[in-house]
Parts: C-alpha cells; structure tokens; sequence
C-alpha cells in the first residue's frame, strides 16, 4: 500500500489566489491573442503576455479564476487530423515504457519527456529507404504519436494492488495454487474499472465540469514540445545534464553512501536514546517519524511524488497533518495508550495478546486459521485476539475520519460543484438505463449521424475539446463492455482456483461498490483533482461481510479499491487524450495494451522479488531497498477486520477505528462557521480537515526521513517561486521536477537488479561509516526487535 496521499490538483488554482504571469492563449473563434508564439505555442521571452481580463483589469499579470479558465485558455482547442498515432514508433516506445513504468514508480512527466527524447531518435536516426525504412519512421515525430506513448505507458505504471494480495497469500497462507489464475486476476482486477469507467464516459468524461486538473502540465509540455521546436533547445539541454547528474549522484546515497538517506543530528549526538529513534530517526522502515532529519536522496524525497508538483494548499494542509502526526503518535506510544510501549514504535505486524507474551512476540495466526484459510472463532478464543501498534491504530482512527470528513468538506465548501457534477443522476439518465434497448452495446459502431454531430456540437455542457473531435469514430461502448465482462467472468473462475473464499455474490457485490465509487469518486476526482483513498473503507465493508475471511478481505478490496483507482486513471488520460485530440478508437487500443502489458509484468516482478528476498519481507523493518510493508499492511488489515466483531465494534478494544467515521462528519463543522462568522480570515477557508485528518496517520509507514526536505523543497517551488518568479517557475518547475525523477528512477531501475537482489544475488557495498551494516544507518538507536 502507497502512503496514503491526497492530490488535490483542483486547488492549484484558488479564489483567493491570482496566478500571476502565466501565459495563456485563448480561443476565440480561429484567432489567437497577444503573447503567443508561432502557432499559438507558449511565449517563454523575457516579455511576459499582457492580459486585459473581463472586468477590464489591466494590471501585467493572468487572473485565472477558475480550473474552467485554464483548460479553454491554456490548451489549444483546434485540431490537425493529418497527424498520425497509428506507427510503429507509438508500439514500439510505448511497449517499451510499458516495460519500464510496470517495474518501477515513474512520474507521468518523465514518461512524456523520454518518449519524446527516443520518438525524436528515431525520427533522425532510422533511414526512411524504401517500404520498410517509411515504415519504420514515416517522417517527424507528432504529438499525437507522443500522447499515444505516454498513454499506453501510463495504463501500464498503474501498480496493481493484487500483487500484494498474491504475495500476501504466498507468504502467510501456504501459497496460491495456479499461477495462470494468479496472472488473469492481476489482468481482470487492472481491467474491470477500466470497462466500467469507459462505459460511463457520457457521464464522466465529456462534460466540460469534468475537468481532471492534473493532466494540464502533461498537456502543455505536449503542445509546448511539439509546437514550439526551436524555443525548447536550451530547455531540454537543461534537462538532459540535470538527468546525467541525478543518474550518476543516486549512486552515492542508494549504495554507496546510505547515510544520507537520512542525515540526523540528534542521533549522530546521542546514539544511545530509543526516544531520540523514534523521534528523529527514519533512514530505515518503520524506524521513527524522521523529525529534522535531512535527506539528499531524491528517491525518497520523490518516492509516491515530486514535492514540485503538489499544489500549495495541499501542501500546507499536508505540512499541518504530519506535524501532528509526530505529536499524536509520540503522546500515544508514551502515554502507553493500547499497550503501546509493549510493541514497536512502528509496525504493521499482528502481536500476541497474552499478557505474560515475549516482547515484540508476533501473532501467530497459523493458530486460529482453518484448512481453508477462514478464521476459527474457537482457535481465537483460545489464543486471543490480536494487538496492533498503536501508531498503526492512530492510523486507521485518523484515516477514517478523514473519508467521512471528506464528503462534509465538499458539501460545505464545493456544494455548486459537486451538485453540478451529479446533475447527470436525474429521471432522464435512470429512464434510459432501464430501457432494455440500450443493453445491446454490440450494436454501436461508433459511427454517429450529421444530426448527432451537429447536436453534441450545440450541448453547452459538451467540452468544447471534444466538440473538436466529433469527427473522429467513438471507440463503441461494445468494446469497454467486453473488457468489463470479459473480466468479470475471468476473476470469477480465478478466485475459486486461487481458493480466494471470496463467494461468488461477493464478487457480484463488490462490482455494485465499484458502480458507487466510480459514479461519486469518479465525479468528484474529474472535478476537483482530489483522489481518496478508499482502500479501508473497502476492507471495514469486507470485514461485516465476509467474517473470519481474510483472504476474502484482500480480494474484496483490489476489485472495488484498486479497481475504481484504475478507472479514474483510465478517465484521466482519456480527457488527456481529449485535450490533444487522439482518436478515441487510437485511445482504447493504447490503453488496453498497456493495461494488459502492465499487468503481466507487475505479476513477473512481484514474483522475482518474493521468490528472493522472502526473509527480508517477512522482517518487520526490512532493509533500505526491500521491504515488506506494503504487503504486511494489507494482511494485518485482512486478519484484523476479518475479526471485527471482536476488535473493532462499539465496546471491542479499537472502538474509536469505528467511531472515527462518525468524528469525521463533524470535525470540519467548526472551521465552516468560523469562516462564516469571520469571513476576513483566510485561515479557515484554506484548511481542508479531510487532509489534515489523513495526514495525522501519514508516518505509519516506510522510510520517514525525507518528509520534512520534501516540504522545504515544495515550499520552494510552489511559494517561492510561483509567487516571486514566475516566469522561472513557468519554464523549469516541472521541467526540472521530471529531470530529477527520471535520473533517479534510471539508476534505481539499475542498481535493483545489479546490486541490490532483485536479479537474485546482491552485492552489498563494504561497511564503512557512511554505510553502518550493524544498526540503523543514520545512528539512532537500534532495537534489534524491529530486524
């Protein structure tokens, strides 16, 4: 499981908050306005555009009130239908990147920029002689071959969570029985959100309210790539020599020198304190909350995300949170509150109850496991229930909270957006969804009459980027149907051969969750950017509804979690597609292959690592490079909430991980009425309860001592920056951000498998003081429990 992350893209832009300086070209009929460069491409001179917005200003700077603004004025809504996706570059590099985004974490960004650095190889470097050489570069490389690429390369980095869920059951439940069937539930749970969300593209996907915020930077470094050649000459030499630099450095702190992964000044002072290590220290997992220690290694710093990227808002709210989540978690474990001192500071391990246990003794939950894998009530009563760290309980209160808080915070301060997003859901859309006609998916072509162009033309709800494409054949809804059917049917034989215990209604059941989630999430996340992780609201509905099946837990959860995830993200790239007018049919091919593509590897790779480095994920800290977390995390969720009755229900020992969904709702209350009662003060409209909640159970897990440099780093970037130099932000933010990434992610990719184990043998560098092998790298005090 990722560390749980909000990205609130929506607020990039604020209210209160005028960007300044940013050009924008507008789309008034076929011309174009002031401060544009050769065909309408982004203006990066030294004049900055000047802007007269509709009240008359006329003050230098761009007003861009709204998300709305920056899709019609940013992105160019014209078309060039000459511009063809289908070749063989776009297969080529796509599948290629594919390969790399489905092994390792990638940003978007970095994909987009080397499949236009390898797509403007080829244009150059492959002769165009003969049927063959035009076939193997038919001339320059365009955007829409770009786009293709970084689509098919996206479906394919989507982490698949039933990885976790086949390791899981590999490592704590004596294996699964058939890799074949272990394989098509990694393939059907990636496809059936997909399906899903493609048949509800009318809803979530066409309308001009579904905005998805996020695929903006992608969209304008596209049409800054390829619109504007000459200008990005010194721009991408910036990035290539900001790439080598990062490539060769990540070797220093990943292998060489591990120190600096986490740098602590109080550790190095006092190596003898285990409260100075759970306070200070976070080179290692599950070591401690990392306060002040600084890292040089941007692999972690940027490990879920570039600091770069995140909006100033959710920053701050994101700041706020982790700083209260060293403050809650130090007053729990020493408070002593669920026993906390009797375990790890840090830890996603079950423990045993028994009040005359071993210290650090790990549950053994072999002890209350039926044959078929389902917990036996009696084997429980006789051996306990377990207990959980109490950091880790800290996490599942303020992660709940958040989830309710969330839909209070979005009625009370986004209701006209929210009320906009749901208006499809009327008697007209329920109408047509009961009439037996409509059923026939089969026999759409995709072809549409003059009348209906003409209609979709005329919608003022309709994006006018996709009034653009009406021209172009829609990908029929035959074709997500069968991807949707195809892999139900697929996961419903797998997970009786993979001896899931998840019944056959409950699959049906989780599907019903799956249509919830994306209709609301979906809507919400398209107009707002804010992505929730609702991975524990699954598991507490698996929980009441499949008892003492924590194997149930696991399935339930990455066919309604991981599924609605790869739904939006399918949506996502859809209107990214949309912006730069792919063909829709083109769209669906790229996605699916990388869909499947990713799938398959994402399968090969977690075996690899289970296969080699099984003692190291079975270890409650793990090591630098390899820990088990993620997967230890998902199997204690399983077995707690498979028990909870008798651990989680009003008077059972974790009460408050239930009574947190009802402190959720009220929490945001407070901070709505103070705005309404002191309108003046910002404060009180900038905070989002929702993150903050989130973010107070953020330090639960992995390597924490890159948190604080990241905020200093965003803090940079989006403030600084953003506020008092704006054309330099403009033109190397994110270019640099990618630049960081893609060096980093490189060597990382590289040292996995030549040094580190994951091609089966490691080759650990020779102790030294930068590189402590006996304890914790950065010095704090070691437990040898946590190893």
């Amino acid at each position: 499981m990722e560390r749980p992350t909000f990205t609130h893209e929506g607020d990039d832009v604020l209210p209160d908050e005028k960007v300044a300086a940013t050009p924008v070209r507008t789309n008034s009929g076929s011309k174009e306005k002031e401060g544009l460069g050769e065909k309408g491409a982004l203006d990066y001179s030294n004049e900055l555009p000047h802007y007269h917005d509709e009240e008359g200003r006329d003050d230098g700077q761009i007003h861009l009130d709204t998300a709305e603004d920056l899709v019609t004025q940013i992105i160019h809504v014209d078309d060039d239908p000459t511009l063809n996706p289908w070749t063989f570059r776009t297969f080529f590099i796509g599948l290629g990147l594919s390969c790399f985004g489905s092994i390792i974490y990638v940003s978007i960004m970095f994909l987009t920029l080397i499949a236009y650095a390898a797509g403007e190889l080829m244009a150059y470097g492959i002769p165009r002689w003969g049927l063959i050489g035009r076939f193997l570069n038919p001339g320059p490389f365009n955007m829409k071959e770009h786009a293709a690429i970084v689509i098919m390369a996206s479906a394919a980095s989507v982490s698949a969570t039933s990885t976790l869920a086949i390791a899981a059951q590999r490592m704590y439940y004596g294996g699964y029985p058939n890799k074949g069937a272990a394989i098509f539930v990694t393939i059907s749970s990636q496809l059936v959100g997909y399906g899903l969300a493609g048949m509800m593209r009318g809803t979530l996907l066409w309308p001009t309210k579904m905005l998805y915020p996020a695929n903006l930077p992608i969209t304008t470094v596209l049409e800054t790539l390829h619109k504007d050649r000459a200008g990005n000459q010194k721009r991408m030499k910036v990035f290539w020599i900001i790439f080598a630099c990062l490539f060769f450095w990540t070797i220093v702190p990943e292998y060489i020198f591990p120190l600096l992964i986490g740098v602590s000044i109080f550790c190095l002072a006092d190596q003898h304190s285990l409260v100075f290590t759970n306070l200070f220290g976070g080179a290692m997992g599950n070591e401690g909350t990392g306060l002040l220690s600084i890292c040089l290694d941007w692999n972690y710093i940027a490990g879920f995300g570039s600091p770069l990227w995140l909006p100033l808002q959710t920053l701050t709210n994101s700041l706020i949170g982790t700083i209260g989540c060293v403050i809650i978690y130090m007053g729990i474990y020493y408070h002593n509150t669920w026993r906390a001192m009797d375990f790890p500071f840090l830890s996603q391990q079950l423990y045993n109850s028994d009040s005359n246990f071993t210290f650090y003794d790990i549950y053994n939950q072999t002890l209350i496991l039926n044959p078929d894998q389902t917990i036996n009530d009696t084997l429980v009563d006789t051996n306990g229930i377990p207990w959980l760290a109490g950091t880790y309980v800290v996490s599942l209160i303020t992660n709940n909270a958040g989830f309710t808080a969330n839909f209070v915070h979005m009625f009370l301060w986004n209701y006209l957006d929210i009320k906009a997003g749901w208006s499809f859901f009327n008697l007209a859309t329920l109408k047509s969804a009961l009439t037996p006609s409509n059923y026939f998916f089969w026999k759409d072509t995709g072809k549409r009459t003059e009348e209906e162009k003409e209609a979709l033309k005329d919608n003022p709800d309709i994006d006018p980027h996709y009034k653009a494409m009406v021209s172009y054949d829609e990908a029929p809804d035959s074709w997500y149907f069968y991807a949707f059917a195809a892999s139900f049917i697929c996961a419903m034989v797998s997970l009786y051969v993979l001896n899931s215990t998840l019944p056959w209604w409950g699959l049906i059941f989780a599907m019903i969750v799956l249509w919830i989630y994306m209709l609301f999430f979906g809507a919400q996340y398209a107009i707002t950017g804010f992505q929730f992780n609702l991975q524990s609201v699954s598991q507490t509905m698996a929980g009441y509804c499949f008892p003492r099946a924590p194997l149930a837990n696991m399935y339930f959860v990455i066919y309604t979690f991981n599924a609605v995830q790869q739904g939006q993200y399918l949506l996502r790239d859809l209107k990214l597609a949309q912006q730069v007018k792919l063909s829709p049919k083109a769209t669906f091919t790229t996605q699916m292959l990388g869909c499947i593509f990713g799938a398959i590897l994402n399968f090969i790779m977690m075996e690899s690592i289970v296969t080699n480095q099984l003692p190291t994920l079975l270890s409650i800290e793990g090591t630098s490079i390899w820990s088990g977390v993620n997967i230890q995390s998902l199997n204690s969720a399983a077995i707690t909430w498979a028990m909870a009755p008798k651990l989680f229900s009003i008077g059972a020992r974790y009460q408050w991980v239930s009574i947190s969904y009802f402190i959720g709702f009220l929490v945001p209350l407070p901070f709505y009425f103070m705005n309404k009662f002191f309108p003046q003060q910002k404060i009180w409209s900038y905070l989002n309860l929702s993150i903050i909640l989130w973010y107070f159970g953020y330090l639960v897990v992995g390597i924490n001592s890159s948190v604080w440099i990241y905020f200093v780093i965003g803090y940079f970037g989006q403030f600084y920056l953003r506020k008092y130099r704006p054309q330099q932000f403009i033109k190397w933010n994110y270019l640099v951000s990618a630049a960081l990434d893609g060096g980093t992610q490189v060597m990382v990719f590289i040292l996995s498998f030549a040094v580190a184990g994951a091609s089966g043998v490691d080759h650990p560098f020779p102790a030294w003081w930068g590189n402590y092998v006996n304890g914790n790298v950065d010095y704090c005090m070691y437990n040898p429990a946590n190893g």
